[in-house]
């Protein structure tokens, strides 16, 4: 049984009353290491400074922020490990909503009015519960998924109250490895026993890495048939949709999901994005302006919510508000990395809108100036700025910018899109040789990798394909082949902590690009067999 004296807990709580209460609570449980976060922002910067073991979070925590969101941010960002409990206090009328059945479930939740004894005992059976994983989670952080994977089939024997969490995170751990065959095998068994929503949809995204989407959309439409209130179904089969091409539909289904769960940002900001991309700049502008609101209240606001939303109102042909949204970019953005960037983007577009194309070019070239020539853009930014360089006749800095997204591109509908881009400005031949050049300088690139390492230079392999990768920095075969020169170097000079971890980031970087990609099993099974080797341990 854990010591609840060398506990450490925050508590998330806005009412200082009930701070008060929940601390006397802890205190008399025993958990005398008690902080406080009175907002979601306060919370995200103690916990980037110090690691606790319970997160008590009330649901409802002010400026648009929910307890649900916060553990989505505090996750997704990684900012707390997964041995840090989060517990989340809710009164009975939000209870359905809150536990209706979310992607990333707290460790429990509590329901008000509720006695100190009853905390304590829903604390124990948490830490309990923690204790029995500790050692997966311990290979996890060290990036070992195969024995996480193994010792969680034996965690299944051994605790057998607990053996469907474990076959869920055996699951989620196949996906993460990109074996989505295992992890489809996995969450059917996990069904033959009962229909469990959170299997349902990880077999939905098992199906969705394999590219099945006609099956992962039936399971996804009959979640969101079953239990309207399933955001994260909602999220998903709206992913599906627009991975078919079906964009109208994609942003019908994320409309729902946003008036069901209006809270949270991500979600907004994709919907606003699918807006832009049908061409409904009145709902984009509704949307983004709330995106944008949000943001001013998030640890993780980015500046380019701000050019989206000057995308939708110009595509309205709101100038006036455009340019408001600009200088409001300037001000509640500024110290932010991509703040200048974005700003002078939008001056762009707003230019351009203008029928000012000397002024835009001007903007154009500052972009360019930059010591890094508008890198930290989005994708889908860079789109923007290219269609701007070419209506402005500045084709050659279009070029480069459509090669750079060429070099980074995630996915077939992006190259797809990019193509459209270049025929719309009559630009079709351009496509074709930029496609070519692109093509050729990866296979260059890898290919001169792969000759170093083959001539016995791994040093001069690893430093080789890292210069590729800060090129190409979302380019997937770039980064399967950077990782693969990290670990030969492992293999044949030695443990090299440094390089381990670039490789992990490398892979998890590679995953979120291309999840179904089959070259991920195998790298993660060389980077397992390494640790063997060298009797690396957590």
């Amino acid at each position: 049984m854990t010591d609840l004296g060398a506990v450490s807990a925050l508590i998330v709580e806005a009412n200082p009353s009930m701070r008060t209460q929940l601390r006397n609570m802890l205190n008399t449980s025993g958990i005398a290491k008690v902080q406080f976060a009175v907002t979601a922002g306060v919370a995200v910067r103690k916990l980037r400074d110090n690691r606790f073991d319970l997160i008590l979070c009330e649901y409802h925590i002010g400026d648009g922020q929910d307890g649900q969101h916060l553990l989505e941010d505090l996750r997704h960002n990684s900012i707390i490990p997964l041995s840090t409990l989060f517990i989340i206090v809710t009164g009975e009328r939000q209870y359905e909503r809150v536990v209706s059945a979310a992607e990333l479930a707290p460790n429990d939740y509590i329901l008000k009015p509720f006695a100190a004894d009853t905390l304590h005992d829903r604390i124990v059976r948490a830490l309990d519960k923690r204790e029995a994983f500790l050692p997966i989670y311990s290979l996890i952080e060290l990036g070992n998924a195969p024995d996480a994977i193994a010792r969680c089939a034996k965690a299944e024997e051994s605790y057998p109250q607990w053996s469907t969490d474990f076959m869920r995170l055996r699951a989620e751990l196949y996906i993460a490895s990109g074996n989505a065959n295992e992890a489809q095998r996995l969450y059917e068994k996990i069904l033959e026993g009962r229909s469990i929503p959170w299997a349902r949809l990880g077999l939905a995204k098992a199906l969705f890495m394999q590219k099945r989407y006609a099956e992962a959309e039936d399971t996804l439409q009959s979640l969101v048939n079953e239990n309207e209130l399933f955001v994260d179904a909602y999220d998903w089969l709206s992913r599906t949709r627009e991975a078919a091409g079906e964009i109208e539909s994609a942003r019908s289904i994320l409309s729902n999901a946003a008036l069901l769960s209006p809270h949270r940002v991500g979600r907004l900001r994709r919907l606003g994005e699918l807006s832009i991309e049908i061409g409904d700049h009145e709902e984009a502008e509704k949307v983004l302006s709330e995106v944008v609101r949000k943001g001013k209240y998030s640890d993780f606001r980015d500046p380019e919510d701000h050019v989206r939303l000057l995308q939708a109102q110009l595509g309205r042909g709101d100038t006036v508000q455009a340019e408001a949204t600009l200088r409001d970019l300037e001000r509640s953005m500024a110290g932010l990395s991509k703040t200048r960037s974005c700003s002078n983007l939008s001056s762009v577009l707003l230019h351009v809108k203008k029928g000012n194309t000397e002024k835009a070019a001007e903007g154009i070239k500052a972009l360019f100036s930059e010591p890094d020539n508008a890198q930290p853009l989005s994708l889908k930014l860079k789109s923007e700025l290219a269609r701007a360089c070419f209506a402005t006749n500045m084709d050659q800095h279009g070029a480069e910018v459509v090669l750079d997204i060429m070099r980074n591109a995630p996915d077939a509908r992006t190259l797809a899109g990019t193509q459209a881009l270049l025929k719309e400005a009559g630009k079709a031949e351009l496509g074709e040789q930029l496609a070519k050049q692109m093509d050729s300088e990866v296979k260059d690139l890898v290919a001169e990798g792969a000759r170093k390492a083959q001539g016995g230079d791994y040093e001069g392999a690893v430093h080789f394909m890292l210069s590729a990768v800060r090129k190409m920095p979302g380019n997937v075969h770039v980064l399967f082949n950077a990782t693969l020169a990290l670990l030969k170097y492992i293999e044949n000079c030695g443990w090299n902590e440094r390089f381990a971890a670039q490789a992990r980031d490398l892979m998890e970087r590679a995953r979120k690009q291309d999840p179904g990609n089959a070259r991920l099993p195998a790298l993660t099974a060389f980077y397992y067999n390494l640790l063997k080797k060298y009797g690396i341990q957590p």
